[in-house]
């Protein structure tokens, strides 16, 4: 995968098929007061069309591209809020009203269900507050209505404004739970990848522990000509000098110099190293061997003293801080056989869909399943476990069985989200008695996503061996995340309401996001956000740009295959040159590397 710089102007073989046969400054319309969202032919066709649309079911195979031209300024239809400024992950969030379901709309598309009650509305002590960031982004700050959590009685119907802002679908998600999972002790070693420090990794032993060598040479005792020791007068006996890993030395005299190895102890006396290609020996009458320096060997030189990295008792790493590498290696060369780290959380992937092959070519109507073999890397690359892909056909007492009887923390479905004849997931939500969090986004590609609370899992049954690993100790209180089925709408799903939600169950740090400039403008969809792949590349002025990449419809991945991020496109699009915030690719250069100084962890 490209990483953030490069030549300007040369790209990678992935980045010029993504953009194949399309003009750079075709997905933008120029920015004019006067052009209508319903600007009629050309290559933007289709996508006005598909805005024109109600914002109901994403249909599966879908490609169109959602949005209509920029008219001015962005859309007045609501403020633009900026997404990062969301909080979310890890229980460390200001206080927010709870983003939840839209309010209890009958639908009569959807299968019925018995009314539980009146509705409880919402809860006394949580009012409409102020939004905290409306004076950094200049909008007024008024209070906002705050939506209550109420059990899923009956799906929304799938109108404009039933569905949530982005950024507050987002931030639901990372408040859907109050903080990590149960934490606990795992050896140092593979099983620790992926997973978040639980507490502080602090030093167990000075770093280095010794006056050590850093380079081959002599320990060298004084200001030279030195005498060459014997290696028996202060090394042990049978030694060609002094060698990593051996015990203490006896005191080197001053006037004295004796062979030392890279990472060897510092013998008592010594005051510096002279590297061997900086020495030069000659031979004396009497037998002996003088050392001599032609550019010296000052105090100190190529010696690492103890504790030059850090000290005993040193904060090595803070809370939250995920395992990597390099970060087992730091942990082993402190002293530590086995870290306390957060558990992984499980996530069970149900793939649905009678029209999906899992081998060969599409045939007779039928096309191959992208995501089963797209979302367990991915979650993986989160931090979480995963059990399946189970590829289920369209039945909903199969889905029932399946979601009711999973012991995950978090159940990922994929399709079946809208309310066409055979999408099941709202149904089971109800026949579960879930309680419905996030019923629809707005956000192209994407918008049918959903999150919902469900209840313990039914009885203790297991579906096998692998179904077995998810049996965990801890939270008995489950969510499902409900990805739309087409595979870019899915991917907006995933980062949108999974990544936030998995981020707070596994304690990972909050990575700040960065704003890249647009290298082209951007369509924009005239009420929605988009969520559009880029390639990081440098431009002729050596700093990052986002280039914007073409097949970006719901149905496909030949420009998520080739970007970085994506970024973040406010109702109304972007301009040439504007700053997007961007979501990075959890295996994009960007992605993995967290903020310095970004804070983690429970308190």
């Amino acid at each position: 995968m490209p990483g953030p710089t490069g030549d300007p102007g040369e790209f990678d073989d992935a980045l010029a098929i993504a953009n194949a046969g399309r003009a750079r400054t075709g997905d933008v319309a120029p920015r004019t007061a006067s052009a209508s969202p319903q600007a009629g032919a050309g290559p933007r066709a289709d996508a006005a069309r598909q805005d024109a649309e109600p914002r109901g079911a994403e249909p599966r195979g879908a490609a169109s591209q959602g949005g209509t031209s920029r008219t001015g300024e962005r859309s007045g239809d609501g403020a633009w809020f900026d997404p990062w400024h969301a909080p979310w992950g890890n229980n460390r969030r200001e206080p927010q009203p709870e983003a939840a379901a839209v309010a209890d709309t009958p639908d009569p598309a959807r299968e019925p269900s018995p009314d539980p009650g009146p509705d409880p509305g919402p809860s006394p002590d949580r009012g409409p507050s102020p939004d905290p960031n409306a004076e950094s982004l200049g909008l007024p700050n008024t209070p906002a209505p705050a939506p209550a959590r109420t059990p899923h009685r009956s799906s929304p119907s799938p109108r404009s404004g039933a569905h949530a802002p982005w950024h507050v679908a987002r931030a639901a998600a990372a408040g859907a739970v109050d903080g990590p999972l149960d934490a606990g002790a795992v050896a140092l070693g593979p099983e620790a990848l992926g997973r978040v420090l639980a507490g502080a990794l602090t030093a167990l032993t000075d770093l280095p522990s010794f006056d050590t060598s850093a380079m081959d040479g002599w320990a060298v005792s004084g200001p030279g000509p030195w005498r060459v020791t014997a290696p028996r007068t202060v090394a042990s006996a049978g030694s060609a000098g002094i060698l990593a890993g051996q015990g203490p030395a006896r005191p080197l005299p001053d006037g004295h110099a004796i062979r030392i190895a890279t990472g060897a102890r510092i013998p008592p006396g010594a005051s510096a190293v002279l590297r061997s290609e900086h020495g030069e020996t000659a031979e004396q009458p009497d037998g002996s061997t003088l050392l001599s320096a032609p550019r010296g060997a000052p105090p100190g030189q190529d010696i690492r003293p103890r504790g030059q990295e850090c000290r005993n008792g040193d904060q090595l790493l803070a809370p939250g801080a995920p395992v990597t590498p390099a970060v087992l290696g730091l942990a082993a060369a402190a002293g530590y056989d086995e870290l306390w780290t957060y558990r992984r959380p499980v996530v069970e992937i149900l793939v649905l869909g009678d029209e999906l092959l899992h081998s060969g070519l599409p045939q007779d109507g039928r096309i191959r399943d992208a995501l089963g073999p797209m979302l367990a890397p991915w979650l993986h690359a989160m931090g979480a476990e995963t059990v399946g892909p189970r590829h289920l056909a369209d039945d909903a007492g199969v889905l029932y069985e399946a979601v009711a009887g999973s012991t995950a923390d978090v159940v990922i479905t994929t399709g079946g989200t809208a309310a066409g004849p055979v999408d099941h997931v709202h149904p089971t939500l109800r026949r579960l008695g879930a309680e419905l969090l996030v019923d629809g986004v707005q956000v192209r590609p994407g918008h049918p996503m959903l999150l919902a609370r469900l209840g313990p899992a039914e009885g203790s049954a297991r579906r096998g061996r692998r179904a077995g690993r998810a049996a965990r100790p801890g939270r008995s209180v489950r969510h499902l995340v409900g990805l739309p089925g087409n595979p870019l709408a899915a991917v907006s799903g995933l980062l949108t309401l999974a990544e936030p939600l998995l981020g707070t169950l596994s304690g990972r740090m909050r990575a700040e996001p960065r704003r890249v400039r647009l290298a082209d403008g951007v369509h924009g969809h005239p009420h929605d956000t988009r969520l559009v792949p880029v390639a990081c590349r440098t431009d002729e002025k050596g700093g990052v740009v986002a280039l914007p990449l073409h097949f970006n419809g719901p149905a496909m991945l030949r420009g998520i295959a080739a970007a970085d991020a994506l970024a973040v496109i406010p109702p109304g699009g972007a301009a040439e040159g504007e700053p997007a915030a961007l979501l990075d690719l959890p295996w994009s250069s960007a992605g993995t590397a967290p903020e310095t100084g970004a804070h983690g962890g429970r308190a």
